[in-house]
């Protein structure tokens, strides 16, 4: 049974990605990575500059390589750091620092599990959450959507689905034939093994960054709306907690009704359903906020699409399999889609080169990654970085952050209107602000280099 239903309409992709401005920084929690600020009040516009046009019409702006590694390596004398920067039109090595060596990507991860889902499935499609009637009970089927919203109206953009909707459409139904009480079960059997990451941590759920994997849960399986700006702790039982609201809102709306049992869903008649925002909204999504519970979401949702079972290992097989396709498997080994495992091994090369492909214009669908990536100084987990630097709204990047870990990966305008890609990793780090301070100037560097 597919878990993913193709809209009546294709959402247009655009190009043009609005960012915040004017918000004061945050708190950020530095392990694992949710490091997230505040939205503010006003926005502004910004054109994502396509590999090979600049915004000086025709004239040559060509770097030099040579000088811009000059630059560079003066920032990092001690070699701790490995990366790479590339020519966004020529795909030219501008700067390298042991690039095919790999690293802990932390969640950099994030672009290769992007990357796939995006290519694997239509970006327009949408993750529906059902319920079905057996005989004289409900049962609520989990299609593996985190981001269904416990709320009447759900607020945020992009706006989730809402199991007090779905609740209202299922009561309606039933008091159109007379019922007015019934037992709820609940299905989560789409997905299989582990509900924990390989090398995860337990403190991982304790502290809010995921919940348990499942593929039936509400505020992405948290005891309160998960926002962007935070964390917020998870319930004991992701399904389980789900029919409670569920069973919630139909009392609300005039039907008795009671937690059933886990059970199947299969060969139910179909009550009400609501679906997902679409898997490129999605992506968006998880690329600003580091959404690790949605990301996890769509690596299975790339598994079940490819015929693999909806688990941590059909994902990373389902995953590769699709970067084969694609020709950018090489250097990436993940077990997980998040980048929460500190097992997972990326090379700059590979991460930067998989930036590229995703910028240039020959694959469309893959510019969400690019759109969705925080910008320096004004959005996302960079909100509050870069601010009162050259960096702040030229460069727009992935960040990763783990135990001893800081990565940073996306793209650069350069002065001249040079696109740039980059990823620079940094492992075994004992001071994570200093680390995170270096990988800044690095991308500030490049992008104001008079190279």
């Amino acid at each position: 049974m597919a878990a993913i239903d193709r809209p009546v309409a294709v959402v247009t992709l655009f190009l043009l990605q609005v960012f915040a401005v004017g918000a004061s920084a945050g708190v950020v929690k530095v392990t694992p990575e949710r490091d997230l600020s505040p939205r503010p009040a006003t926005v502004a516009h910004r054109e994502i500059v396509v590999p090979g046009k600049t915004t000086q019409g025709t004239r040559d702006t060509r770097i030099s390589g040579a000088q811009l590694a000059e630059r560079l390596g003066k920032l990092d004398p001690k070699g701790r750091i490995i990366g790479v920067v590339l020519d966004g039109e020529t795909r030219e090595n501008l700067f390298d620092a042991r690039s095919g060596q790999a690293a802990v990507p932390a969640s950099t991860t994030k672009i290769v599990t992007s990357t796939a889902a995006l290519t694997a499935l239509d970006p327009a499609a949408r993750i529906t959450t059902k319920v079905v009637r057996k005989g004289g009970r409900l049962v609520l089927v989990g299609g593996g959507d985190p981001t269904l919203s416990s709320r009447e109206r759900p607020e945020g953009q992009p706006r989730p689905a809402s199991i007090a909707e779905l609740a209202k459409e299922t009561a309606d139904a039933l008091k159109a034939d007379g019922t007015t009480g019934i037992a709820v079960d609940y299905d989560a059997s789409l997905y299989s093994g582990s509900v924990l990451g390989p090398g995860w941590k337990p403190t991982y759920v304790t502290e809010g960054s995921v919940a348990p994997v499942s593929a039936l849960m509400v505020d992405n399986g948290r005891v309160a709306p998960n926002p962007c700006e935070g964390t917020v702790a998870p319930v004991k039982d992701g399904p389980k907690h789900a029919v409670q609201v569920f069973v919630d809102w139909l009392k609300r709306y005039g039907v008795s009704a009671s937690v059933g049992r886990p059970g199947s869903g299969e060969g139910g008649q179909q009550v009400a359903d609501v679906q997902s925002p679409t898997v490129s909204a999605l992506v968006e999504h998880l690329m600003d906020c580091s959404d690790n519970d949605v990301t996890e979401a769509l690596a299975r949702q790339v598994a079940l699409k490819k015929g693999q079972p909806a688990s941590f290992d059909g994902a990373a097989r389902a995953v590769r399999n699709v970067l084969q396709s694609l020709g950018a498997a090489q250097g990436v080994e993940t077990l997980d889609g998040s980048g929460l495992s500190p097992l997972n091994r990326i090379t700059p090369l590979g991460l930067a080169k998989m930036i590229s492909m995703n910028a240039a214009g020959d694959r469309k669908a893959l510019r969400t990654v690019i759109t969705g990536m925080p910008v320096a100084g004004f959005s996302g987990t960079l909100a509050a970085r870069f601010l009162g630097t050259p960096g702040a709204g030229v460069v727009r990047a992935k960040t990763g952050t783990l135990n001893h870990v800081a990565t940073l990966a996306g793209i650069i305008q350069h002065k001249n209107g040079r696109l740039l890609t980059f990823a620079f990793m940094a492992n075994g780090v004992e001071d994570l602000a200093e680390a995170r301070s270096t990988l800044d100037a690095l991308a500030t560097a490049a992008a104001t280099c008079d190279c």
